[in-house]
């Protein structure tokens, strides 16, 4: 018993670690470009472009800037420019709500190119659903127009470097925590993944959440997957996907629909508690991400279906 857990331990990790280098060589890259252009003007003159679009999205020119470092960056860069301007509660709201549906863009469509998903069709779905929503609120919440009160985080903004190789140490520095990451978790999912299918558990797992996936038209063999993403993000979801597809030969609607789900519904802990110091409410983001991915993913699983259906009927005439 203790050496069939021995072994399946050990096949997790070799698992894990094959999975993470997959991973490592679109993050590393992707990460290193970005962090030295967040050194230099470029990132700038993208914010500059935006800002006369601000105005339809009921935001400042300035918020621009918040935008292009959530979506080119993460939220955590987001969150720290919004520190430093004074906005009202709606603004901040609106935000929240387009950083929530479309951040690390970047990387994190960069990483679905890894399971054959296009990262166009990722790209315009996250944008277009954070303009439909920020524009919707926009227009119907006439209310938050008091200024915002931050919480209890630091509004001091990063030491912007100078110096080439200084910008290139840290560029590499944050690329290789940034993988580290990604191993620090990727790595245990994979152990414990491997435990529960060497124990037979997982197809216990796969039950207990068959009613949701059949909800959202993807098979049991994709439960395990989403449930990665929607705890710890795209990039740790994206690495259960690989290694499931190349397992249990998971079909290309399987991997489409999950996708949808989790770029809408991802790392769903944490990307909601990080607005908490914003001094918004929560919640709503939190039933905004989970109702959209319900409702477009349901909608493609409706559209896939009758698609298969035409297909079927065309070959059998």
């Amino acid at each position: 018993m203790h050496k069939n857990k021995f072994n399946s331990m050990k096949k997790g990790i070799i698992i894990g670690f094959s999975t993470t280098k997959d991973l490592a060589r679109i993050i590393f890259p992707v990460t290193f470009i970005i962090t030295v252009l967040k050194n230099t003007p470029v990132l700038g003159y993208f914010a500059k472009a935006l800002e006369p679009f601000m105005s339809v999205l009921g935001l400042t020119g300035e918020a621009a800037i918040v935008l292009v470092l959530g979506n080119v960056l993460n939220l955590y860069a987001a969150i720290g420019a919004i520190l430093t301007m004074e906005l009202t509660v709606k603004q901040v709201f609106i935000l929240a709500v387009m950083l929530s549906l479309s951040h690390n863009l970047i990387v994190e469509t960069a990483i679905t190119t890894k399971i054959g998903v296009s990262p166009w069709f990722i790209a315009f779905l996250r944008i277009m659903a954070s303009l439909i929503f920020a524009i919707t609120i926009n227009l119907l919440w006439t209310g938050g127009q008091q200024i915002a009160q931050y919480g209890f985080i630091s509004s001091n903004s990063e030491q912007v470097l100078h110096d080439w190789l200084e910008i290139l140490m840290n560029a590499f520095q944050v690329s290789f925590i940034g993988v580290l990451q990604i191993a620090i978790i990727v790595i245990p999912i994979m152990i414990v993944i491997q435990l529960l299918k060497d124990l037979n558990f997982l197809p216990m797992v796969s039950n207990l959440i068959r009613p949701f996936t059949n909800l959202i038209g993807v098979s049991e063999k994709t439960g395990i997957t989403l449930l990665a993403g929607i705890l710890f993000g795209i990039a740790y979801g994206a690495g259960v996907i690989i290694q499931t597809a190349k397992e249990e030969q998971l079909s290309k609607k399987d991997i489409y629909l999950v996708s949808i789900f989790l770029v809408s519904c991802h790392a769903v802990i944490e990307d909601t508690l990080i607005f908490v110091p914003l001094g918004i409410n929560v919640l709503p983001l939190l039933f905004m991400r989970i109702a959209l991915a319900l409702i477009i993913t349901v909608l493609t699983a409706s559209f896939w279906r009758k698609v298969e259906k035409r297909k079927a009927l065309s070959i059998n005439r």
